[in-house]
């Protein structure tokens, strides 16, 4: 497989990380502490600690760019393009999402923190369309 492409499972197994370590986690201890039924989760209703509403906002992220980088790695698997660059802007792609991640669920989110996670937000999508650009080059 290709750093791409491993980049790729990587990021799907982040996704499934930060929905079972926040998300999960939170749920089901409320849910076997007997504190709330586990009909009562809603997607459509603002619930639980504000920590808790950053951790769905941040594995929304992950699902919202998922498919965007997933689609880029099709194109390279399909394309058979290989090159160093690309290998490099997908491991700091995934670095910046798994940084992301950290910032938006660990840190209480004051102004200089909401820039930390635009800049690394910013640097995935900067490495995204640097490899849509190298793939355009090269086919």
């Amino acid at each position: 497989m290709t750093t791409p492409v491993w980049v790729l499972l990587g990021f799907a197994v982040w996704t499934l990380l930060t929905l079972i370590a926040t998300v999960g986690v939170y749920r089901w201890s409320l849910i076997l502490a007997g504190r709330t039924a586990i009909g009562e989760w809603r997607a459509d209703v603002a619930q639980g600690s504000d920590w808790y509403r950053r951790a769905m906002r941040a594995h929304a992220n992950c699902v919202e760019n998922l498919p965007v980088y997933g689609a880029l790695v099709l194109v390279l698997v399909a394309t058979g393009i290989r090159d160093a660059w690309l290998d490099s802007l997908a491991l700091t792609m995934l670095g910046a999402r798994v940084l992301h991640t950290l910032v938006h669920v660990a840190l209480p989110q004051t102004n200089p923190v909401a820039a930390v996670r635009f800049t690394l937000f910013f640097v995935q999508v900067a490495c995204m369309l640097a490899m849509a650009a190298v793939i355009v080059m090269r086919v």
